[in-house]
Parts: C-alpha cells; sequence; structure tokens
C-alpha cells in the first residue's frame, strides 16, 4: 500500500532545520527557541517594508485648500485703507475730507454724522461720555429692503460703549450691531461681506484720525 504524504504549508520549515533551530533545556527538559526566533517570526507578518511604511504613515494636508474664500470675488466696497482723514475704497472710490463711510448693500455713502447735532459740532460722545449720534443719521436703513443682518460701527481709533438709546434704535431696525474701533470694523467688515454677502452686512465707520471736538484730519 502507497504511503500517504502529509502536505505541508509553503511557510512551514522543514523538520530538520526545525530540530537545528530548537534546543533543549537540560534543566527543565522544555523545548526552547534561538531569541533571533520571535523576531523573524513577527516579521513575517508584515506585508509593507518598513521604510515604505514610514514614509506613508504621515498625513498629507494641502493647506491652500482650507482656504475656502480664495476664489471668492472681493467686494466692491471692501476697505483697502483706513486713513486718518478718510478711506481707500477696493473699487478705487476714496472717501476724504474728514469724512465717515456708510457701506450698504454694496454702494458707498459720504457720513457725517456729527452735522446732525445742534451747531454741527464736532462731537460723537454724549456727556455721560458714551458714543452716540442723533437717530437721523442711520436714516438711509429706512430706504433699504430688505435690511441687512448686521451693522458693523467703526467708532474711530478707540472702541467705546455706544449709548442704550443708540442701540435700542439700531434693534429697531431690524438689525444686530457689533462695535469696535475703525481698524477692527473695517477687517470684520471685509470678512462677513465676502462670506455672507454685501445684503447681509453693513458697516458705518468714522476715520481713524478722529479726535473729539476736532474731528479728522
Amino acid at each position: 500500500m502507497a504511503s500517504i504524504r502529509t502536505c505541508r504549508p509553503l511557510t512551514q520549515a522543514p523538520a530538520a532545520l526545525l530540530r537545528r533551530s530548537l534546543r533543549i533545556s537540560h534543566a527543565t527538559g522544555r523545548t526552547v527557541l534561538p531569541h533571533a526566533a520571535p523576531a523573524a517570526a513577527a516579521a513575517s507578518f508584515h506585508t509593507t517594508p518598513r521604510t515604505q511604511r514610514m514614509k506613508t504613515d504621515a498625513p498629507q494636508t494641502d493647506l491652500g485648500a482650507l482656504n475656502v474664500l480664495a476664489d471668492a470675488p472681493v467686494p466692491a466696497t471692501s476697505v483697502d485703507v483706513c486713513a486718518p482723514d478718510g478711506f481707500h475704497l477696493n473699487s478705487g472710490a476714496k472717501v476724504v475730507g474728514g469724512s465717515g463711510v456708510l457701506l450698504v448693500g454694496g454702494e458707498a455713502f459720504v457720513w457725517n454724522p456729527w452735522l446732525a447735532r445742534p451747531g454741527a459740532e464736532k462731537k460723537l460722545l454724549d456727556s455721560r461720555g458714551l458714543w452716540d449720534v442723533p437717530k437721523e443719521t442711520f436714516g438711509l436703513f429706512g430706504l433699504v429692503w430688505p435690511r441687512p443682518d448686521l451693522l458693523i460701527l467703526g467708532l474711530g481709533p478707540l472702541n467705546r460703549p455706544i449709548s442704550p438709546e443708540l442701540r435700542r434704535h439700531i434693534s429697531s431696525l431690524g438689525m444686530r450691531v457689533e462695535v469696535l474701533d475703525t481698524r477692527n470694523a473695517a477687517a470684520q467688515y471685509n470678512l462677513l461681506a465676502t462670506e455672507r454677502g454685501l445684503d447681509d452686512v453693513a458697516a458705518a465707520l468714522i476715520p481713524i484720525g478722529w479726535r473729539e471736538g476736532f474731528g479728522a484730519a
């Protein structure tokens, strides 16, 4: 009767080699693998060379792809320069001579809120030291529909609290208000107008050279 041969996996070592790789501990009678055997056995489980794994483990990040506004058009009314006596806009228009600017719905308007005060005094603070201007200085928003959701106020070189009366009036027009110094207000307007659109954001800015009682020059 023909002898039956047992199939052996290709990865199994021949018996002669296996016997040579084993040694018997005379003290315990146990079979002990050589020290190099565990490392060799562990290495056989990896199908990718070590150097290749190290090169591909690090994630590749395209930082340019994170700028979601990179291809967005810059609004024509975005503020390029805050000058001491006015503003330079992206459209090329300039507001100078100490005037402020009102940016609404993609249009720019010269804004001199102090002229609405009695005697046209160049003052924007009330007796309490709060920033306050007559309500009619925001009359343009009564003609705009839909009105912007947010009005950004740039109060000049410094940020100050506005009067509760003025805040309530702006709220009655259906707008939220954010109060900043003019440099930060212009930067915030540029960002939000690009991100959200010109219909949702408006700005009212006083020149950074403004001095109470003297105006901007």
